[in-house]
């Protein structure tokens, strides 16, 4: 696992618990030896049932954090979001398991 995922994981799992979140993975370059100092973080998130009203506002305000945490941007991917068969073949091959 790369180190700004590594050093962080601690940070990671109180936000998921503080943001309702169900499941979060990694996917991408920083899950491979392509990850460089301009690269971004991709994440795959799934959320716990909350109303819907609170969804938005708690999918930004986290990826804000992430952002914040990280010191870059960050990409974050909803699990409702993946219809492209092809980007869910390209996530499936890279993704590791950061919260449940």
């Amino acid at each position: 696992m790369n180190r700004i995922i590594s050093e962080n994981m601690d940070k990671i799992k109180a936000l998921c618990i503080l943001y309702n979140v169900k499941s979060l993975f990694a996917f991408g370059s920083i899950c491979t030896d392509n990850f460089t100092d301009k690269s971004d973080i991709d994440l795959l998130i799934s959320f716990k049932k909350m109303k819907y009203i609170d969804y938005a506002d708690k999918y930004f305000d986290l990826a804000d954090k992430f952002e914040e945490l990280f010191n870059r941007p960050v990409d974050l991917v909803t699990d409702k979001s993946l219809s492209n068969p092809y980007f869910i073949k390209s996530i499936n091959q890279t993704k590791t398991l950061l919260y449940e």
